[in-house]
């Protein structure tokens, strides 16, 4: 290797869950702190992105996949193809919550691992009067059976993505010292809101 050409490694990192749970928010409020109030129906869009950490070029593939089962093939392509996986609901809508058991269970299957790398995330919780999903019963599911990662987070006002996308890196295939140094250099970034809400003891359920 040439003195100019540097390292690299590369993550692969796919989104998952029902439609309209806020995957692609979750992603445009981490690459480019935005969100889109509108929901935008998507199929299978990737997205790229590369840092350079201690002289190691880092580059984060995220995928962000269709809600609808109507595309197996495309999903299990996906889950085969990547590192870690977000698994996303909304804590409005107890349907989606049994979608990410179903794709859960799709993704051991396809990966013939019981420890991927899985972190589980439940979104909008912005919206406290329409809570129908309670964090603690979430927290017992896939903590302790599942042995999995849980946060909940808000796209919509910026409440621990960071944190999220921070899981899902720290269990990725990447370095161990890299993972730190890489949400260190994000959250030197400057914001105006990059909020961290208050955690219970289980350090994934969101206090109002």
């Amino acid at each position: 290797m040439s003195l100019e050409e540097k390292e690299q490694t590369n993550v692969r990192l796919v989104f998952l869950g029902a439609a309209g749970v806020g995957k692609t928010a979750l992603i445009q409020r981490f690459l480019k702190d935005t969100f889109e109030p509108k929901h935008r129906r998507t199929v299978e869009e990737l997205h790229r992105k590369e840092y350079e950490v201690g002289g190691v070029k880092v580059n984060i593939n995220i995928m962000d996949t269709s809600g609808s089962y109507s595309f197996p093939a495309m999903r299990r392509l996906s889950i085969q193809n990547s590192d870690a996986f977000a698994l996303v609901y909304a804590v409005n809508d107890p349907a989606s919550l049994e979608v990410v058991k179903r794709l859960r269970d799709e993704i051991l299957e396809v990966k013939e691992d019981k420890y991927t790398p899985i972190v589980v995330i439940g979104n909008k919780i912005d919206r406290h009067h329409e809570r129908r999903v309670s964090c603690e019963d979430v927290v017992s599911t896939v903590e302790l059976d599942w042995n999995n990662s849980f946060v909940e987070a808000s796209a919509k006002d910026n409440i621990n993505v960071l944190q999220a996308f921070r899981e899902l890196l720290q269990q990725a295939n990447l370095p161990s010292w890299l993972s730190p140094a890489l949400c260190h250099r994000w959250e030197s970034f400057p914001k105006e809101k990059n909020k961290i809400a208050p955690m219970n003891k289980a350090n994934s359920c969101f206090l109002s």
